[in-house]
């Protein structure tokens, strides 16, 4: 008989991506091609929040930015799953759609 942990081996080498997530922030066009070296974009999350863990686009959990010798780490605070209260969140990118302006507008 084969148990459900044998069956998982069969795919714990599969790579994927995990992403994290510090905040969002939409800007028009010509504010991102303005930005500058010393620019400083003001996203929608506090300093004190979670940040929001992702693989291949699911939230999986939250964590926070730690310093691990001489690089950043992220310390996982809670993992969001099938039994979480929480409906699951998917934030793969949409499909860029563009909406002109306005009919005879020059740049």
């Amino acid at each position: 008989m084969v148990s459900h942990a044998d069956g998982f081996g069969l795919i714990q080498d599969i790579d994927v991506r995990l992403t994290v997530e510090l905040g969002r922030k939409s800007m028009r066009l010509r504010d991102v091609l303005a930005l500058g070296e010393s620019s400083v974009i003001e996203l929608d999350r506090l300093t004190d929040e979670p940040l929001d863990m992702f693989v291949n686009g699911k939230l999986i959990a939250r964590g926070e930015v730690v310093a691990q010798g001489s690089r950043f780490a992220i310390r996982v605070l809670e993992i969001v799953g099938a039994s979480s209260s929480e409906p699951a969140i998917d934030r793969r990118t949409p499909p860029l759609t563009v909406t002109p302006t306005g009919a005879g507008e020059h740049a």
